[in-house]
């Protein structure tokens, strides 16, 4: 077995791997002329920054600054290694592979995580065969059956059965050898105080396994059979498993919400089930928490459309009104389904059938400011002169927060009409509503971004002629090795910023290895993240597809000539010195000097 892969398999793969497919996996892109844009995956933002280019087969966030190519994203966001990411991307495009030996996930952090996912795969096997082999799994399979879950669905979404044991799982763990105190760690097992023993967190509980976008195994979801609480109990958040970035079902579902362009939030593992198994499978679910930015920014990736469908009742609706604004938020268009009372959604397709609940439901679902409008209502006797007043200000308010102009003009026309107001005194107390909350807003103390990724690139300022003219012509030798050759005999590695001499030196060593041009491959020499950020930048700069001699000159010059006009502005400082201690005939000296390095310069050129 080796460490490499050949460096012929890695182009073959290259080749044949079409960078916008493989992003599509991920982002919902659009094109826009020549490139595709999206919403970045690597920094959250609610207007598409983030291009990808199929002629150069290269990806750059104009917000973040990342950049690279389809083996670097897969890199950056999944987490893998190169030969994780090369091995990925050969097996879509049906490249064989030599078994590899893979060193670079040899570290003790990654086989650390390794054991770690493959205990809760282990298990999710076992509890899994429990369920569906075993004599003890039959409550929890009739319990499942007469809940409508077909064999299908128990196996696509490996439910599994833990028992009434106190040590089922934690000997079958200890006979496998896997490291005890490191699984308890992990939330998949507890600990004693009194001996210090070991014993199952999760018992006579029917399991829901629970997936990070990979499809991994990272935690379970346990449901009580019978009485006792809690109803459900959950993993603890570890190192592998925070709730509030991860939707249940996500790896299942994301083809289905990408292809349909909308996404379905529900609130329970059970609906996201019963939806998927009857045909209904752009679902996902949060983990039993309010709906998290995380997990918005996760939905808007995929899809500017987002359909909430919560439980009917008091909790269900305000859940659902506080998840419409984190979509809102994340820059989703979003609607928000009403359920009928007493029913959720997998008790309304189990009843009424998936077709129905698509169309009567999902399609029939109203915006979030006609359903708080509903809500407002609800419950308020309007000929009631006092609840009717009551009503249209907390209406106001709501229509106050509204972005959208021609949105909150059509529902203050919409409350015009019904109680016969003035449209002219609801717009007035509708911008005074605005005005109270800008002003509570702007006394409030700011949010520490913590998020924020600090980048050069994040807030774009003038550049000086010299700086401009360095990325002009990198960005022009990384599409022609002729120009690369005429600047590497003039300039050399003489680049006035560290960066840009570092990629023109891995840009001579490229082509001086027999490779034609091509920002993809080159991409994969560098071995700086920060390099690679600005070469995907440069590549992606709008320039003539040709250059002329007198352009490229120019450019060669402000390059070639900014050191001799720092030296000229140092000298200038010297001759104000000099005339401030009126010491003229220095002054007059200098000013010499000055005329003749201006003069030398000109004749460079």
């Amino acid at each position: 077995m080796s460490g490499r892969i050949p460096e012929d398999k890695i182009e073959a793969i290259r080749r044949s791997t079409d960078i916008v497919d493989v992003i599509s996996d991920y982002v919902q892109l659009k094109k826009q002329g020549r490139n595709f844009f999206g919403l970045c995956p690597f920094h959250g933002e609610s207007t598409p920054s983030f291009s990808v280019a199929p002629d150069k087969q290269i990806y750059h966030c104009f917000g973040c600054g990342t950049g690279g190519n389809a083996f670097s994203f897969l890199m950056e966001i999944e987490g893998y290694n190169f030969i994780e990411a090369v091995q990925v991307l050969g097996q879509k495009s049906g490249i064989e592979l030599p078994e590899i030996q893979d060193r670079e996930s040899s570290g003790s952090k990654a086989s650390e995580n390794d054991v770690i996912y493959k205990a809760h795969d282990f298990l999710a096997k076992l509890y899994n065969h429990c369920m569906v082999k075993t004599p003890e799994g039959k409550s929890a399979r009739e319990y499942l059956n007469d809940r409508g879950f077909t064999d299908e669905m128990i196996e696509e979404f490996q439910l599994g059965f833990a028992p009434d044991s106190w040590d089922y799982a934690t000997n079958y763990l200890q006979k496998r050898n896997y490291p005890l105190p490191k699984v308890a760690d992990a939330g998949l097992l507890a600990k004693r105080e009194f001996d210090g023993k070991y014993f199952d967190r999760f018992r006579n509980r029917i399991m829901f396994p629970i997936w990070d976008p990979k499809g991994r195994t990272v935690a379970f979801g346990g449901r009580i059979i019978g009485s006792g609480e809690p109803k459900y109990l959950n993993s603890p958040e570890t190192t592998l498993f925070q709730k509030g970035k991860f939707l249940y079902g996500f790896h299942l579902t994301r083809s289905a919400i990408r292809m349909k362009d909308q996404a379905i939030l529900l609130e329970g593992y059970v609906d996201v089930i019963t939806a998927y198994g009857n045909g209904v499978q752009n679902v996902v679910a949060s983990l039993g928490t309010a709906l998290t930015k995380d997990q918005a920014k996760l939905i808007r990736r995929q899809t500017e459309s987002a359909v909430i469908c919560y439980d009917s009742d008091k909790a269900g609706t305000q859940a659902a009104i506080r998840a419409a604004d984190e979509l809102i938020e994340a820059g989703c268009y979003v609607r928000i389904a009403k359920m009928p009372d007493g029913l959720d959604p997998d008790d309304y397709i189990q009843t009424y059938g998936a077709e129905r609940f698509e169309k009567d439901v999902i399609g029939a679902a109203p915006t979030v400011m006609a359903f708080k409008m509903e809500v407002l209502r609800s419950g308020k006797n309007l000929s009631d002169e006092g609840e009717r007043i009551r009503y249209i200000e907390e209406v106001l308010k709501e229509i106050s927060g509204l972005t959208k102009a021609v949105e909150r003009d059509h529902y203050l026309r919409q409350l015009s009409e019904e109680f016969s107001l003035s449209l002219d005194a609801l717009k007035q107390q509708v911008f005074q509503f605005h005005k109270e909350g800008k002003n509570k807003k702007d006394n409030a103390p700011p949010k520490r971004d913590n998020n924020a990724r600090k980048n050069f690139y994040v807030k774009k300022k003038l550049l000086p002629a010299y700086q401009n003219a360095e990325r002009i012509l990198l960005a022009y030798m990384m599409r022609d090795l002729d120009v690369a050759e005429k600047v590497q005999e003039e300039v050399g590695g003489s680049f006035n910023i560290d960066e840009h001499s570092a990629i023109a030196a891995y840009l001579y060593s490229f082509y001086a290895n027999g490779h034609d041009a091509d920002v993809s491959q080159f991409m994969e020499q560098l071995t700086d993240p920060n390099l690679v950020k600005i070469a995907s930048e440069l590549a992606m700069m709008d320039l003539n597809e040709d250059v002329s001699d007198k352009e490229l000159q120019d450019y060669i010059r402000q390059v070639l000539n900014y050191p001799e006009w720092i030296k000229i502005e140092e000298r200038e400082k010297e001759k104000k010195e000099a005339e401030m201690k009126q010491d003229f005939v220095q002054a007059a000296k200098i000013a010499m000097e000055i005329l003749e390095m201006k003069k030398n310069i000109k004749k460079t050129f």
